[in-house]
């Protein structure tokens, strides 16, 4: 009979579809896990992961993720709704991005006006937002790119355009925009794979049959300005930066495109229960002012 921990465990290795990382990450030992996983699959009555050459998850794997995924969610769903109803306070919100920069404003409004609630931030690339809200793993998600994913509601917060960040003696310095093809031969400073200025930069080059030239990729997006103003490259900065930025002045310079933009957008599972400290976030950041960087309320 599968329980929780059988549960839980194949959704790891699903996620790595690699066995002795699975088990690194969950501090077992590979037989033991492998015995796990081979059970269940007895139990299912076919097997859950390809397993010519790299472990793959296969079609029924995948189906059944999915269910497990839902499962497990309502059942920590259940446990946060009886720990918010018998507490005083208003709870945890879980909040994903891609980055938290251009949060920091509706973050500390939120913390002003609900103090002793916490905070969890987590990190996560947008391709990984739909499958942890899905398995109510976190509450809320902001992307700055497309998630295109059945089973979730959607607010559009902000479309911008996006530019190209250059040093203030830059032979592109003084242009008021520059294509795709005038790039193709600069040195990029971009963030690493999954973070959307990335995502955006290899779009926009694929669609023209070219290769960026990247010559520094950087974990923390927050360092891309210093860097190009230390001369390394030029990069890809939304106009959200420019406006708030404080640090190296940095020339920008607009991409003759309709396709170089960021739309951020807030993500939560539709038909899933959101506790009260989440629905609090939720109206704190669709109710925020991106331009001039306060609530809505204050214009």
């Amino acid at each position: 009979m599968m329980d929780l921990n059988t549960l839980k465990q194949f959704l790891v290795v699903a996620r790595l579809e690699h066995l002795s990382r699975a088990a690194e990450e969950l501090r077992v030992a590979q037989p033991s896990l492998s015995r796990t996983i081979a059970r269940l699959e007895s139990e299912l009555g076919t097997p859950l992961f390809d397993r010519s050459g790299r472990l793959r998850l296969n079609d029924a794997g995948r189906l059944f993720r999915g269910y497990v995924e839902r499962s497990l969610g309502e059942l920590e769903a259940g446990r946060r709704a009886v720990a918010e109803a018998i507490s005083e306070g208003v709870g945890t919100v879980r909040l994903a991005s891609e980055t938290f920069l251009t949060l920091t404003g509706p973050l500390a409004a939120y913390k002003r006006a609900h103090p002793t609630t916490e905070i969890e931030l987590r990190w996560m690339a947008a391709e990984d937002m739909a499958r942890h809200l899905r398995a109510q793993d976190i509450d809320l998600c902001v992307a700055s790119q497309p998630i295109h994913a059945e089973g979730l509601e959607a607010v559009r917060l902000l479309d911008e355009a996006v530019g190209v960040a250059t040093q203030l003696d830059h032979p592109l310095a003084r242009r008021a925009s520059v294509s795709i093809d005038e790039l193709a031969d600069q040195s990029f400073v971009t963030a690493r794979k999954g973070h959307w200025q990335r995502r955006l930069l290899d779009r926009l080059f694929a669609a023209r049959d070219l290769t960026p030239k990247i010559v520094c990729e950087v974990d923390e997006p927050s360092a891309i300005a210093d860097l190009i103003s230390a001369g390394l490259g030029v990069g890809l900065v939304p106009a959200f930066a420019r406006r708030s930025s404080t640090r190296a002045p940095l020339a920008w310079i607009a991409v003759d495109t309709p396709d170089c933009r960021r739309v951020l957008t807030l993500f939560w599972a539709a038909d899933s229960h959101v506790s009260t400290a989440a629905r609090l976030m939720r109206t704190t950041i669709t109710s925020w002012n991106w331009i001039a960087g306060e609530p809505q309320e204050q214009r």
